[in-house]
């Protein structure tokens, strides 16, 4: 599955927050989205892609990728729990 084909459960738009404003936007979100379905979180702060994919892997969620898009990015979690 590519990431273009992804329909998330959720979306949490962190644009424009930095660092600790996009996790806290996921932490607050993932209770959003059941089990095994997908969260996108919207930043812009270049940061989030290496924070993210960490706090979905402590948190034991599954990553499935970062998608570039116009003037932002989208970080695509599983949640696994």
């Amino acid at each position: 599955m590519s990431l273009d084909d992804i329909k998330p459960d959720y979306v949490a738009d962190a644009r424009g927050s930095s660092c600790p404003g996009p996790i806290l936007e996921a932490k607050k979100a993932i209770s959003k989205v059941p089990v095994g379905g997908i969260l996108e979180v919207r930043a812009t702060d270049p940061g989030t892609k290496n924070d993210l994919p960490a706090w979905a892997k402590k948190m034991k969620h599954e990553f499935l990728g970062i998608k570039e898009g116009d003037g932002y990015f989208s970080v695509f979690i599983r949640r696994k729990k």
